[in-house]
């Protein structure tokens, strides 16, 4: 008999667009496929209240989806897990389902999680595996302990069972990105998402990849992504942001994705976040081709020594290598900094500076201090160093901020690099940006618009004397 399952995104982080749940997507195809009906409820939509989809509902299960921990940001440190214990009591209040979380979030402190919540089952790391088996196990009185990845209490404490990688030939349709929650993130930026592969091998040492989805790279079928790029693109969305970690992993992954697209002739804009290295002119003609305008590069540094400390183990040649391969053929580009992590200092930050200089038509995101997370080898290095302790509640925000460096101090050199060159972003975006946003958005504009806010710096900020 087929189980009856509400399913809630609790993300409210709107920046700098709001992002449509894809994981709860890939849940509701898998539940689907099952068998078991689902009802959404979006926090973002707005679209019925939780005590109404209860009542009219009738949940057999409450499966509830947190995105993000906070904002990752050093001085606003905007918490988005706070609203998860009154949701869980007031389900409480109109339903008996079980109450169970996930999502990439939750993945990241599970016990702390389910014992401030309250909730009944957790599932962290990849959901659907477990899931399916938990909603088997509530019906036929299974046994939790081969649930993968399940959360649950027994003999008075929190145990995490192993999760387990489930497979990834299931193909989402517009079943699973109900209409009228996929209206909403249409009408911010007709942008929606979709994912190619899961799992990260590489070593960055803030990264949360390899803890929540593995380190071992399991990609979906080519065909399967092209085609869903298709429902996308016909369920009106003009732009469609690739959320893998990396999605150059390899050549291969690469060139399968974007051939498959080729051979539908899909026309749709994408982007994706890629790895400055291991890019080839022939790589980013068959991206191009493919559809591929705007590129986001987890660069981190524009210093060689800091990027070995943060075990990117590629260099700035290949960065500004990348950088041109991508200007050349007119794509969109910037590069993600995290300034202040390990092995940096005021030379390394002046140098990155200097380097940036090279790079040409590019915007640089920077952000102040190295958000640390558990089971990171940024955590165990910040524990050597008394940075926190190994039983430190991690889910108030703990930064590293490497030794002779201070907020303040990176603060205002980057401060100093944004007003001698625009493309160096730091801090909040200057007055006439959200302007800018609006009136490009009106214009029908899609997909990221980090490219204008340089210009914005540009046209809004005075010239150094």
């Amino acid at each position: 008999m087929p189980s009856r399952i509400l399913l809630i995104s609790a993300n409210r982080c709107t920046a700098p667009d709001p992002v449509f749940p894809l994981g709860l997507a890939h849940i509701n195809a898998a539940l689907r496929t099952a068998g078991h009906e689902t009802r959404w409820l979006d926090r973002l939509s707005n679209l019925g209240t939780l005590v109404t989809a209860l009542k009219e509902f009738q949940p057999d299960l409450v499966g509830i989806s947190l995105r993000n921990i906070d904002d990752v940001l050093i001085r606003q440190r905007e918490k988005f897990y706070d609203e998860l214990a009154p949701f869980t009591a007031t389900i409480r209040q109109h339903s008996q389902a079980p109450v169970v979380l996930g999502g990439s979030g939750f993945s990241i402190f599970p016990e702390k999680l389910l014992a401030l919540t309250g909730a009944d089952y957790g599932i962290a790391g990849e959901g659907e595996p477990g899931m399916l088996a938990l909603v088997e196990a509530l019906k036929n009185g299974g046994d939790f302990s081969r649930v993968p990845g399940l959360v649950h209490r027994r003999d008075g404490k929190i145990v995490v069972n192993l999760s387990a990688p489930g497979p990834l030939e299931l193909e989402l349709t517009a079943a699973d990105r109900p209409p009228e929650i996929a209206r909403t993130y249409l009408a911010a930026s007709d942008t929606l998402n979709l994912q190619t592969q899961r799992g990260c091998h590489f070593l960055c040492c803030y990264c949360t990849y390899p803890v929540i989805e593995g380190k071992i790279n399991r990609r979906r079928p080519p065909e399967i992504v092209a085609a869903e790029l298709e429902n996308l693109r016909q369920q009106g969305a003009k732009f469609v942001f690739i959320v893998d970690s990396v999605f150059n992993s390899t050549p291969r992954h690469v060139t399968e994705i974007c051939e498959a697209i080729l051979r539908r002739n899909i026309k749709i804009s994408w982007g994706c976040f890629l790895r400055p290295r291991g890019l080839t002119a022939e790589l980013m003609d068959l991206m191009a081709r493919a559809g591929l305008t705007h590129i986001e590069f987890g660069t981190d540094s524009f210093s060689d020594v800091t990027l070995q400390t943060y075990a990117k183990h590629f260099t700035f040649a290949d960065v500004l290598e990348s950088s041109e391969l991508a200007r050349q053929r007119k794509i969109d580009y910037c590069h993600f900094l995290i300034c202040g992590g390990p092995g940096e200092t005021l030379a390394t930050l002046q140098e990155g500076f200097e380097n940036s200089l090279r790079l040409k038509n590019t915007a640089i995101m920077a952000v102040v201090g190295m958000r640390i997370y558990p089971g990171t080898p940024l955590f165990a290095q910040a524990v050597a160093e008394g940075v926190v302790r190994a039983a430190a509640d991690l889910l108030a925000p703990a930064y590293y901020l490497a030794p002779g460096l201070t907020e303040e101090i990176i603060f205002a050199k980057l401060r100093e690099f944004s007003q001698r060159s625009p493309s160096w972003i730091a801090g909040d975006p200057l007055p006439g940006y959200q302007e800018l946003v609006q009136r490009l958005r009106k214009r029908g504009v899609a997909g990221p618009l980090w490219s204008y806010l340089s210009t914005a710096q540009r046209l809004w900020q005075p010239t150094p004397k």
